[in-house]
Formats: C-alpha cells, sequence, structure tokens
C-alpha cells in the first residue's frame, strides 16, 4: 500500500494479510487439481474392496463406512505425494511472485540465475533440498499418525 509505513504494527499486518490473499489462493489451488484426481481414484478403488463391502453388510452408516474405512486407506499415498510436493511449491510459485509483483524466493532464484549469482543459486538449491527432507519428515510423521500399520522402529 501507499502509506504502508504510515500504519501501526496491527494495520501493516493486517496490509500484508489483505495482500497475501490472492497469491495464496493461487499457489493452494494450483497443485490442487492432481491431489484431488489422486484421492478421487483412490477413493474409487477403495469404496470397491472386499472390507468396504463388509463393513455396509455389517450394517454401518455410509457416512462411516466412507470415512472410517476408504478415505482412512485412500489418504496415504495423497500424504506421500503433499509431503513430495513441498518444494515445487517454491519453484511454482515464481511465475506467481512475478505476476503478482509479489517478492518472494521462487522469484529472488530465478533473479539469481539471470544474474549469474552462483551463491545465490546454490542457496536456494540447499533451502529447496532442506525443504524435500523437511516435507518427507512431515509426511512420515503423518503417514505414521493416520494409518497404525506404519511403524517406525
Amino acid at each position: 500500500s501507499v502509506n504502508y509505513h504510515d500504519l501501526s504494527l496491527l494495520g501493516q499486518i493486517w496490509d500484508r494479510a489483505h495482500h497475501l490473499v490472492l497469491p495464496t489462493i493461487v499457489l493452494g489451488t494450483s497443485g490442487m487439481a492432481g491431489l484431488m484426481r489422486q484421492m478421487r481414484g483412490n477413493l474409487l478403488d477403495y469404496l470397491k474392496a472386499d472390507f468396504v463391502t463388509t463393513a455396509r453388510a455389517k450394517g454401518l452408516s455410509e457416512r462411516v463406512v466412507i470415512w472410517k474405512h476408504a478415505v482412512r486407506n485412500a489418504i496415504n499415498p495423497i500424504i506421500t505425494i503433499f509431503g513430495l510436493s513441498l518444494p515445487g511449491l517454491l519453484s511454482g510459485a515464481a511465475l506467481t511472485e512475478i505476476v503478482m509483483a509479489w517478492p518472494g524466493l521462487g522469484r529472488l532464484m530465478l533473479e539469481a540465475v539471470l544474474a549469474q549469482d552462483l551463491y545465490l543459486v546454490m542457496g536456494s538449491l540447499i533451502m529447496g533440498s532442506v525443504l524435500l527432507i523437511l516435507g518427507n519428515l512431515v509426511a512420515d510423521l503423518l503417514l505414521a499418525w493416520v494409518d497404525p500399520r506404519i511403524r517406525y522402529d
């Protein structure tokens, strides 16, 4: 905003949050289509499985059958894909940052490559590697929490 420096601390925070809405929607929905398609395919496969038919035959409600039996098993690949997509979010953000005129890490890396700033490019690649490792760690922890069959001894 034009008067950003004249705003109070709360006003500055509100201004930044206000300007983050559209980039957040763009970045959040860009990868969501693939995840939704994968989840739909997994869920359709699990809804035809024998254990789901058995749960229906026991008289469980359709809501319980879907959420407790089918979704619980279908979500595992989605968690893994989500963990691996974290560094892709950084690289995909470059286009969004340029279009929205928002300073960010994707734009910084692109400008570093164009300026042949070797150290900044290496630092950005290391950051992407760390994000990949952290994404895998979070995905593994979520998988162990969601699926009791998965144990890391």
